[in-house]
């Protein structure tokens, strides 16, 4: 067999023909695909000046939709992240019948269409549906509301958080709460003082992703929300609104906050992934448990 330099077998992609098509092929598809949209949004945002982007910003209905989309956020990113966190510490440091399908569950909204989310939620809480009948007596509505906006975009995102803690968790093993409790820890001071100090740099880097997919979901709450001008659009939805109203400059006016959005959550991804978010990093042999016992 021939050998590669200093004695070292070839390696695939070796070849720089090879390596540079490659590069090119690569580079060419993020420029297509990435790069160029986020210029087009930025270009007609201010296509018609500075003064007629703020004016769309500033509207009414954009601000509102911008204002329903940070507290839909607000609520569905915290509750996803209790979630997240309770599952994560029950499926990796418990034993119980049912784990496997519990795992599955938590990771069901991935593999389900958000649009069919949203007709679900309508045959539970619409009028017709499940408990349709018994909300309207009590007259608590759930769709077409923001309950019903928070619950679609909960069953969207509920899968961040934990798919982040779970391999994570998994590999850190079970023995520095073991030990904790050993010595006499209780379950609330071991889990602060012991794992989330193991766990924090994934548990960020999963809420960061939670909040951009809450702030960016659009086909389940389309579904739920009833697309009510002013009243239920987020602000995906206030964006495919203006431009269905040929406010081309509005609806990419809008669209830039979103662009933002997107690029701030990609250097927080950066950054939380050179803290080592998602990177199994074993503490030292029990150095959590043993400051329990010197407090």
């Amino acid at each position: 067999m021939a050998h590669h330099g200093k004695g070292k077998p070839p390696r695939v992609g070796d070849n720089p023909v090879f390596r540079r098509t490659l590069l090119a092929f690569v580079l060419v598809l993020v420029a297509l695909m990435i790069v160029a949209p986020l210029v087009v949004i930025a270009v007609e945002a201010f296509s018609r000046g500075v003064g007629y982007f703020a004016a769309s910003i500033a509207d009414p209905d954009t601000r509102h939709a911008i204002l329903l989309t940070v507290v839909t956020a607000l609520i569905a990113v915290p509750v996803n992240t209790a979630f997240g966190v309770a599952a994560a510490w029950a499926i990796t440091k418990h034993d119980f019948r049912g784990k496997r399908l519990l795992t599955v569950v938590i990771e069901l909204p991935f593999s389900v269409s958000p649009i069919v989310a949203g007709v679900s939620y309508l045959f539970v809480y619409g009028l017709q549906g499940l408990f349709g009948p018994a909300l309207q007596s009590a007259e608590i509505k759930i769709l077409f509301a923001l309950p019903g906006i928070v619950l679609a975009s909960m069953f969207v995102t509920a899968p961040f958080v934990a798919r982040e803690l779970i391999p994570l968790m998994q590999a850190q093993g079970r023995d520095l709460e073991e030990a904790a409790t050993s010595l006499g820890a209780s379950g609330w001071r071991t889990f602060f003082s012991v794992t989330l100090p193991n766990i924090k740099w994934a548990l960020l880097y999963g809420v960061v992703l939670c909040n951009s997919r809450v702030m960016g979901e659009f086909g389940a709450v389309s579904v739920v929300s009833g697309n009510i001008r002013g009243q239920t659009n987020t602000l995906p939805l206030h964006i495919e609104l203006l431009y269905h109203d040929y406010n081309a400059a509005g609806s990419f006016a809008a669209a830039s906050i979103l662009a933002g959005l997107a690029i701030v959550t990609l250097i927080a991804k950066v950054a939380l992934e050179r803290q080592g978010a998602g990177r199994v990093q074993r503490p030292s042999q029990l150095a959590g448990a043993d400051s329990i016992t010197r407090r």
